[in-house]
């Protein structure tokens, strides 16, 4: 199985100061793995993602709830790492999470994860296979279109009764931070976080050189868990929010999403049209609520 970090020689400069001089010392430092997965349905090629190697059953069944393939773990039937890409690879027995290769594969590079669906599940539409690398700055930047990604999702985020504390908001960031095992190694990998709203225990967390990859990876465990639609839980994230990560909240069920930085302009817009709450820059005690403040209890707020 791919390595989450590697360790690779450097040169650390100091630069001189008034109170202490340069140097320049040869050493050792970590960096965050980042290596392609090829996600397939039954043998036909899906996407392509730049991801840290982990979790990939994880990863590919958010990433068929985000595009609407699937909203129900019943509907995931089995996974499996194949070759290496173009080599193919025999698909898993249904109702295993198989991980393994045979001589005819060439070698395993685990960087191919074959998924087959529960009998009855119709299979992605073609018109939808991303054409190019899913990078991992941009998980919508390989799709033909953006109302490909928009797709319509089979849980209905604005009826949810979610109601959090912005004390129990603002702590999330500090709370997921010291979850980042590998970040604190790297410095270079997203986290999300999901957690119970009404009592702010963390369910899961996942990191990730793609932010993307990271709330995929939360919502495929998800998928595998049974615990699908995520009513009642809000989706706490490292970095920015992208329209991408409101797209595959709202795709999942989760009513409120919370980011340490700033969300776009397009993200905004989606939250007010699905009815999910959004927020921005929560850090050192304070937040921006862009959508559905109401659902942010914080005693003091006035009528705008």
């Amino acid at each position: 199985m791919g390595r989450i970090t590697t360790r690779k020689k450097v040169v650390h400069i100091t630069v001189p100061r008034a109170d202490a001089e340069g140097a320049a010392v040869r050493r050792m430092d970590n960096l965050a793995v980042e290596e392609p997965l090829e996600i397939r349905v039954s043998g036909a090629p899906l996407t392509v993602t730049m991801r840290t190697p982990g979790h990939d059953v994880e990863l590919a069944a958010g990433f068929l709830v985000s595009e609407g393939v699937i909203t129900h773990h019943d509907q995931f039937a089995s996974a499996i790492h194949c070759g290496g890409p173009g080599t193919g690879g025999a698909a898993a027995a249904p109702g295993a999470y198989a991980l393994g290769a045979s001589a005819a594969d060439g070698g395993n590079t685990y960087n191919v994860l074959d998924v087959t669906l529960a009998p009855g599940t119709p299979l992605p539409d073609p018109a939808r296979a991303r054409h190019s690398y899913t990078t991992s700055a941009c998980g919508v930047c390989g799709s033909a279109s953006i109302e490909q990604v928009a797709t319509t999702s089979a849980f209905d985020v604005s009826g949810d009764e979610l109601e959090v504390d912005a004390t129990t908001l603002a702590a999330l960031t500090d709370e997921l931070r010291s979850r980042q095992e590998a970040f604190e190694k790297t410095g270079g990998l997203h986290a999300a976080g999901l957690y119970d709203a009404a009592t702010g225990e963390l369910l899961v967390v996942r990191e990730d050189v793609g932010r993307h990859n990271a709330v995929d990876k939360v919502v495929g465990w998800a998928v595998l868990n049974g615990r699908l639609p995520l009513g009642g839980t809000v989706l706490q994230v490292s970095g920015r929010a992208s329209f991408e990560l409101v797209q595959k909240a709202v795709m999942a069920g989760i009513p409120m999403l919370s980011a340490v930085s700033a969300p776009s302009s397009l993200a905004v817009e989606m939250a007010e049209s699905t009815g999910l709450t959004l927020v921005g820059f929560v850090r050192g005690g304070s937040m921006n609520v862009y959508t559905r403040p109401e659902r942010v209890r914080d005693g003091v707020l006035a009528p705008v």
